[in-house]
């Protein structure tokens, strides 16, 4: 990711000047209006300086327009003074909604002020059965986007009742092509693309990156490893590393994967994982043996960081090891638990979304992959919200329709809790944290709350949150890392310390997690949530 710069904040402080002003009065350029014209790397370090990042590449919600409602309006990245109207447009051959099709609409934009004469404004229009988009880059009062045809009557009823969603690209085009330049690092399995990772994680959640002692890792002995203790592994870079920092910034997570020991009775050491990357490349529920697992670790070049977190003496006390044995080879080999991955995430209306990111961009997210890739919109959220909903094999497009008939909002149904009972067209469906959380409540960990807990619902961070781990720092073996490194835990690999806010600090209760809300940068929790 490429670091802010104070060259061109200082270039592009008169702008400001411009705010608010007519046309007339706009400056005739901006200085990042012409960085098209520089070469790409000086290009693209005086785009830092706009704060611009792989965050520009989501649109921001500024408006929904339903026809015959007030005009809508609102202040654009390059026009200060924008304003829409929707007006449904006859079908051929008869009336709106009669004769041989159901019509369609116009939107009618209006913008003045723009700040310079060379910006330009970037808009993505949606309903929840399409996407369009547009840029404008003049003042005037004739711009327009048009609906030929709604997909089916449902549609059309949605935009009356909701409207057109408009969304803002904050960044312009210029932004958004160069801020999707910046995140295409954050997947590179090289030093630029960790150092992308790192400095994403550094500015969007004020995560610290202080080298550890050598060894960066352990020399483990395998006799002080014990079944429930719990695995947190951190990847910086590569196509998992992408990922993980992306799925960390949403949640507020600081480790991107889980997994558990298991011991036998012949004493030999397990990791069970709900993530594992079978040789056809499917993401399933296994067991390996610990040499091999942690074989794979050191070889793998994402640079992964792993943290073992020590169940505390009292917890491993009640540790039902035969229950947890019986639990994972129930679920070996089922796939990775996708169907609910998100709704752990989501636990409130609007203090779980990262900004721009909200509601209504989570659902015209959920409409474009519905239209693009079918099957997985089906495996990511379908059946998940059929559940919420208690139906069976409707589409997105069916759910929404069914979620207005009951009088809910989209935005409610994505906040009702998981249950942990649900079986899906796979059966049981867990994310890598709710298997080992899910185990734990077969080994009676959770005792006196193991019905009244919804596992389903937690992320990694309400995991490592959990009071039931190792919490006197004598009692941890002298392998786990050097002194100077002061961790409340065992650090076995990496060469940055592991920074788990909150570690260990949470007593378990009912219904935990089921309204927590999490919005960076400081996803404060309160507590019973």
């Amino acid at each position: 990711m490429v670091l802010l710069l104070a060259l061109l904040v200082l270039l592009t402080r008169g702008d400001a000047a411009a705010a608010g002003a007519p046309w007339r009065k706009a400056a005739p350029f901006r200085a990042r209006d012409l960085l098209p014209l520089l070469p790409r790397r000086l290009a693209w370090q005086l785009m830092g300086a706009t704060a611009h990042s792989a965050v520009d590449l989501l649109p921001s919600f500024v408006a929904a327009v339903a026809p015959g409602g007030a005009p809508a309006a609102w202040r654009g990245a390059c026009f200060e003074e924008n304003e829409a109207v929707l007006s449904l447009t006859p079908a051929r051959g008869g009336l709106n909604g009669t004769g041989s099709g159901l019509g369609g609409a116009v939107l009618r934009l209006k913008t003045a002020s723009p700040q310079s004469w060379t910006c330009m404004d970037l808009y993505v229009f949606a309903t929840p059965y399409r996407i369009g988009w547009s840029y404008y880059m003049k003042a005037s009062e004739k711009h327009s986007f048009e609906i030929k045809t709604w997909e089916e009557a449902a549609e059309m009823e949605y935009v009356k009742q909701h409207g057109l969603a408009i969304f803002l690209m904050p960044s312009g085009m210029l932004g958004t092509l160069l801020s999707l330049v910046d995140v295409m690092p954050l997947f590179s399995n090289t030093v630029w693309g960790q150092n992308a990772n790192l400095a994403f994680l550094q500015k969007h959640m004020g995560t610290s990156f202080d080298k550890r002692s050598q060894p960066w890792s352990a020399n483990i002995r395998k006799e002080d490893v014990h079944s429930g203790d719990f695995l947190a592994l951190s990847k910086i870079r590569g196509r998992w590393g992408g990922f993980q920092t992306l799925e960390k910034w949403v949640t507020g997570a600081f480790a991107g994967h889980t997994a558990v020991c298991l011991k036998d009775g012949n004493g030999t050491l397990w990791v069970a994982e709900s993530g594992y990357e079978n040789k056809k490349g499917d993401e399933i529920i296994s067991m390996v043996p610990w040499d091999e697992w942690w074989g794979m670790a050191l070889k793998d070049d994402s640079n992964p960081h792993i943290a073992l977190l020590p169940l505390h003496p009292d917890v491993r006390a009640r540790f039902n090891e035969s229950a947890a044995w019986e639990f994972a080879r129930s679920m070996y080999g089922k796939p990775y638990g996708y169907h609910n991955m998100i709704f752990s995430w989501i636990d409130t209306m609007s203090d779980n979304y990262p900004p721009p990111l909200d509601a209504n961009l989570v659902m015209a997210i959920m409409s474009m992959w519905t239209r693009l890739q079918p099957l997985y919109a089906s495996n990511m959220w379908n059946e998940a919200l059929n559940k919420r909903l208690g139906t069976e094999k409707l589409d997105l497009h069916g759910i929404i329709t069914e979620t207005e008939r009951r009088g809910m909002s989209f935005n409610q149904l994505l906040t009702i809790p998981e249950r942990d009972d649900w079986e899906y067209s796979d059966g049981k469906s867990t994310t890598c944290v709710a298997f080992i959380l899910s185990m734990y409540k077969a080994a009676g960990v959770f005792a006196p709350f193991t019905e009244s807990i919804q596992v389903t619902e937690f992320t990694i961070r309400d995991a490592y949150m959990l009071k039931i781990f190792e919490d006197n720092q004598t009692r941890l073996p002298g392998w786990c890392n050097a002194a100077s490194d002061r961790l409340p835990f065992c650090q076995i690999l990496g060469e940055y310390k592991m920074d788990l806010p909150e570690y260990n600090t949470i007593e378990p209760y009912a219904n935990m997690n089921e309204n927590c809300p999490s919005s960076p940068p400081t996803y404060s929790r309160p507590s019973r949530c």
